[in-house]
């Protein structure tokens, strides 16, 4: 473990540390930014990502710059809060301390907002080839992958070769995927005949969505699952429901029906899996990996250890099984913990959680949307609009929400935005002669 403390100035104030700064952790520092707790916030990123938003990124919708925002402008002229780029190893409940590459900081409070990460289910071979999307970087990745192996399906005569450069497979039917897939149809319509006209797009381009159930958008109405496949198979995705993925060599996805599908391309979109802190007692891991909490948000068994978000496993009444993993979850928690901590300081009793369920939705390409409202269900152009708005109000800043919409409103009119760019990261010298040794 690092001997050395992280810088961090003492203070007679109590000492909150955060550690992730996705939608719970982020919506708990900036409740506390004015608050008579020293705040610090950890995140081996120094910014926040949109996550609803990364397939846009992907599909060459959106500018990465666009749905990111640094955390330091957040908070800005907030002398309580201190953010440091690292991230946390372990934690030692003990001593209350926790450990970075950085070196160690003590706490007298502790929330883990580390939420999720890419679920293989213990598939070693699926997790070495197939490209996940849960961060910016991964949806760049994605996007030069497509964008590449189009430029290459070029210079490819082999109809076979070619189609599996220009085929490609999402699995997993929840709203990334359901998104992707829409997105990706829209591209193979307007965007693909346009840019590549030198390739058969309609009779070559297939594009695959698979689902190990029986119904699209799980958690989402029957209504609306419906519906969303109705619109996906509308725009020519292949959608296959009650086929479960069993391997992908990079080459070939093979099915557990015996179906097989060559292509270079699966895009995982199949699952999360809660990504806890090391340290912690193994008797709160639960379903998903996911830390079991009371409802006051508090690590079961533990003093002044909290979980919230996507790495947190609450139940109430309402929700046996635990809440879902969204976004809206996370906010609440984290908003409802910085309430609770401001009551403490206040000599006023926590209040326990309970999640308000304000609805779900996802957008199936262009004026097509779902939305499941807590009694109202609505698809197409208004359910479209509204998920625009929402998602528009949800990013942060000003600048990001008018480039957003400017973007979104130049692919309303014409599908055909400058930002299908293929950008790779520069390799220092050194690594840059050593590739070349190697071809």
């Amino acid at each position: 473990m690092p001997a050395t403390k992280i810088n961090l100035p003492e203070s007679e104030m109590e000492r909150i540390v955060i550690v992730g700064g996705g939608f719970g952790g982020l919506q708990l520092a900036r409740k506390l930014a004015k608050s008579k707790y020293q705040v610090v916030l950890i995140d081996k990123e120094n910014h926040h990502q949109f996550q609803p938003l990364f397939y846009q990124v992907a599909m060459a919708g959106l500018e990465p710059s666009s749905i990111v925002f640094p955390f330091r402008r957040i908070f800005q002229n907030r002398p309580n809060v201190f953010i440091r780029n690292t991230q946390v190893d372990s934690v030692d409940p003990e001593k209350k301390r926790i450990f970075t590459p950085l070196g160690y900081a003590n706490y007298d409070h502790l929330i883990v907002a580390t939420g999720a990460n890419t679920n293989y289910f213990g598939n070693e071979e699926l997790r070495r080839h197939a490209i996940p999307m849960k961060s910016v970087g991964e949806a760049l990745r994605l996007r030069n992958v497509i964008l590449e192996d189009y430029e290459r399906s070029l210079v490819t005569p082999e109809f076979d070769e070619r189609q599996s450069l220009v085929d490609i497979v999402i699995v997993g039917g929840g709203p990334t995927g359901v998104e992707l897939a829409g997105s990706l149809a829209e591209m193979k319509k307007h965007v693909l005949p346009k840019d590549y006209p030198e390739l058969n797009v309609e009779a070559e381009v297939d594009i695959y969505l698979i689902q190990a159930g029986p119904l699209l958008l799980k958690g989402m109405s029957e209504k609306s699952s419906n519906k969303a496949r109705e619109y996906l198979e509308k725009l020519g995705v292949k959608v296959l429901l009650n086929t479960r993925v069993t391997s992908f060599d990079g080459e070939t996805v093979k099915m557990k029906d015996g179906g097989q599908i060559k292509t270079t391309k699966v895009i995982w979109a199949a699952g999360i899996k809660a990504m806890p802190i090391a340290g912690l007692p193994e008797d709160v891991i639960t379903y998903g990996n996911r830390i079991a909490v009371d409802r006051y948000c508090r690590i079961e068994g533990m003093q002044d250890v909290y979980a919230i978000g996507d790495v947190a496993y609450m139940e109430e009444p309402d929700f046996p099984k635990g809440h879902p993993q969204v976004a809206q979850t996370a906010i609440q928690m984290g908003g409802h913990l910085a309430k609770n901590f401001k009551r403490i300081q206040q000599g006023k009793e926590a209040e326990k959680f309970s999640y308000s369920d304000k609805g779900s939705m996802a957008t199936i390409g262009r004026a097509r949307a779902v939305v499941d409202l807590p009694n109202f269900h609505f698809n197409g152009f208004f359910a479209w609009i509204t998920w625009l708005v929402v998602h528009l109000f949800a990013i942060l800043g000003t600048r990001n929400k008018l480039f957003v919409f400017i973007n979104w409103l130049i692919n309303y009119v014409n599908y055909n935005q400058s930002l299908r760019l293929i950008i790779r990261p520069a390799l220092p010298i050194v690594k840059q002669e050593e590739e070349q040794q190697k071809d």
